[in-house]
């Protein structure tokens, strides 16, 4: 196994890791999302008027439409289709219908799922200077400078950087481009709560930017959460049997990269 990887498992196991990470990933839920009330009365009146495409226009305004139905994307972006598709509208709105207007007020001012939140949060970390390094967003002074730095540009700008100087081919943006003693570093960083779908999903993005063996800096997969629960699963074994791949816990990456 890693030593870093180790380290990590050691964190989780033997230590209030949870506390700790908590710094990293303060998943406080949201407040309510704020309901537009001159919207908000559109959709009152399409209720009470039984105009049911109306209502769902008037619905497909709000971030969050108040019933989970696969073919609601659909219809947000193909305003069209409300009228070319009769049945699947009448199903919708029915459902609708049936909730009343309190309920689906609830539904369109719910706060925002935690992992949905998690995405920017290790990446404000650093921010908060938890790695000591200066925060730089000049490429140039970036690349030429012989200090240690850490390049702070948003997902696209990074993503253009190290396809440019460092042979990164990814497609995903990256969550820290670092310069430590000369070295360039590379992470992307997953606070993973659980296994399976979605979560498994994200631990192969992370995966594969270590396995590559192409990229010219070190590439680091910092996981936090359930890969550091001994079990038989996929992150379990892979993080536990692979000594070649630097994956670790955010609060050691700070440590590691002063031994660089």
């Amino acid at each position: 196994m890693n030593a870093w990887t180790q380290i990590s498992i050691d964190f989780a196991n033997q230590r209030n890791y949870l506390d700790e990470l908590f710094k990293v990933y303060p998943t406080i839920p949201e407040g309510l999302r704020d309901i537009d009330q001159k919207k908000w009365i559109k959709v009152e009146n399409a209720f009470h008027n039984g105009n049911t495409h109306e209502l769902l226009k008037t619905l497909f305004a709000f971030d969050l439409f108040p019933i989970k139905d696969s073919y609601v994307a659909y219809l947000r972006r193909d305003k069209g289709a409300i009228e070319r598709n009769p049945k699947t509208i009448q199903r919708i709105s029915s459902t609708l219908i049936s909730m009343g207007l309190d309920e689906i007020y609830e539904k369109c001012s719910q706060p925002k799922e935690a992992n949905r939140q998690i995405g920017p949060m290790f990446r404000n970390w650093v921010r908060r200077g938890s790695l000591g390094f200066r925060l730089t967003t000049d490429k140039e002074e970036f690349i030429t400078s012989k200090e240690d730095l850490i390049l702070d540009l948003n997902d696209d700008a990074l993503m253009g950087f190290a396809k440019t100087n460092l042979n990164y081919h990814g497609n995903k943006g990256l969550d820290l481009v670092a310069k430590v003693n000369n070295k360039y570093i590379v992470v992307e960083a997953k606070f993973l709560t659980d296994f399976g779908g979605h979560q498994n999903a994200q631990f192969n993005d992370a995966i594969a930017l270590v396995t590559n063996t192409q990229i010219r800096a070190i590439t680091i997969a910092v996981l936090d959460g359930v890969p550091y629960i001994n079990g038989n699963n996929k992150m379990s074994k892979f993080v536990r049997n692979n000594d070649d791949y630097n994956i670790m816990s955010a609060l050691v990456l700070k440590e590691f990269l002063y031994q660089l």
